[in-house]
């Protein structure tokens, strides 16, 4: 599937450089505000005159953007991001003299990053359900065969102010799974750790330049797989419940991450440790379970529960071929995340409990008088 993904998409954008026309944007189109702008180009809201729809034109300048970069994102947009948490291209797509342009569909409401409070996150509903989302929009990429490698808040956008329908965007990035492209590490949470290693061949040219020497250091490869959107998917979840970021870079420079990943080996470690005691102790196993020593997460994820914590273990695995997959999110799905959402739903289950205590006992009474008046009758 992956293969044919590739292939067919090559082939369409083939096709479709032969159709591309040129246009005036004022002839066609009401410029109402620009919706966002970065190093692919801009994003605007416009309305077309002629249909009267509202709709987002993205503007690839044409000095730094190649046409088949900009043709490959516009047909993956339109004929494979057919889920309704995917934000889809609308079928118009021209040049000007100085950029390429195609119409998708706009998120009126702004991306996810500009809703996050600093430091308190969304509260943990939207979340929940902004993951259930993303998690089967990503599904779905990945069953046609292809990886989107930049999920992060800038790139979900809101289809309402309430988080209830959002959709991911922005495909530049995208390739089928498979494809070998090079490994490039950027300061960023949401950079993988398996690419840790192109850090270190950056800092060694910077060394061998900085030396005076002309030795050259050769790319690093790597294999396009799902597992680095499952990356990704983790750091959300941990940004979306707390307003910030587990750590500022994947890397073992980074306290953060090197708390973390400690942490994570200690788990490993506890797990196969009581896995082989399971198989030797039989019925012993929980006797010996409740006196293994606990082992408290860096103080980064206090207040999460274990629930979700077992979760970020999934999908924050450091051993790219043993991380969770996206559709394992659902699972954790209607529990807390949170530790305050747990202790408040603990008190809320305890009080419902008394009041159903205190109706059972003045029934019981009521039955008790009645018999009594039976009896003196």
């Amino acid at each position: 599937m992956t293969a044919e993904a590739a292939k067919e998409l090559d082939e369409l954008c083939f096709l479709s450089a032969q159709s591309i026309t040129s246009l005036k944007v004022s002839e066609h189109f009401q410029m109402i505000k620009r919706l966002g702008e970065g190093s692919y180009g801009k994003v605007m809201l416009a309305v077309h005159k002629k249909r009267g729809t509202p709709m987002a034109l993205k503007f690839f300048p044409r000095k730094s953007t190649s046409l088949v970069s900009f043709l490959r994102e516009y047909n993956l947009s339109l004929l494979y991001c057919t889920h309704p948490s995917l934000t889809r291209a609308l079928g118009i797509f021209f040049s000007t003299p100085s950029y390429y342009v195609f119409a998708q569909q706009p998120g009126l409401y702004g991306d996810l990053y500009s809703v996050i409070v600093s430091e308190v996150g969304l509260d943990e509903d939207r979340v929940q359900s902004v993951m259930s989302q993303l998690s089967g929009a990503v599904t779905h990429l990945h069953s046609l065969g292809f990886v989107h490698r930049d999920i992060k808040p800038e790139n979900v956008f809101l289809c309402d102010r309430s988080c209830n329908w959002v959709k991911l965007g922005d495909f530049g990035l995208t390739r089928a799974t498979g494809t070998t492209v090079r490994a490039v590490w950027y300061e960023s949470p949401f950079c993988t750790p398996e690419v840790e290693v192109a850090k270190e061949a950056e800092i060694e040219m910077e060394k061998k330049q900085h030396e005076g020497l002309e030795d050259i250091v050769e790319d690093i490869w790597i294999t396009v797989e799902p597992c680095i959107d499952s990356w990704s998917l983790g750091v959300l979840i941990y940004c979306l419940l707390t307003g910030c970021f587990p750590w500022e870079e994947s890397t073992h420079d980074d306290c953060g991450y090197r708390k973390y990943r400690e942490w994570f080996d200690r788990e490993v470690e506890k797990e196969d440790r009581l896995r082989d005691l399971q198989c030797k102790q039989g019925n012993g196993y929980k006797a010996i379970k409740q006196q293994e020593r606990e082992n408290s997460p860096p103080s980064q994820f206090d207040g999460l529960t274990p629930l979700v914590m077992t979760l970020l273990k999934e999908l924050l695995h450091p051993d790219p071929k043993k991380r969770g997959r996206p559709e394992e999110i659902l699972s954790y799905l209607g529990e807390p995340w949170l530790m305050e959402t747990a202790r408040e739903e603990k008190r809320r289950a305890e009080e419902a409990e008394k009041e159903a205590r205190k109706i059972r006992e003045r029934g019981e009474l009521e039955e008790e008088l009645l018999r009594e008046g039976k009896g003196e009758r």
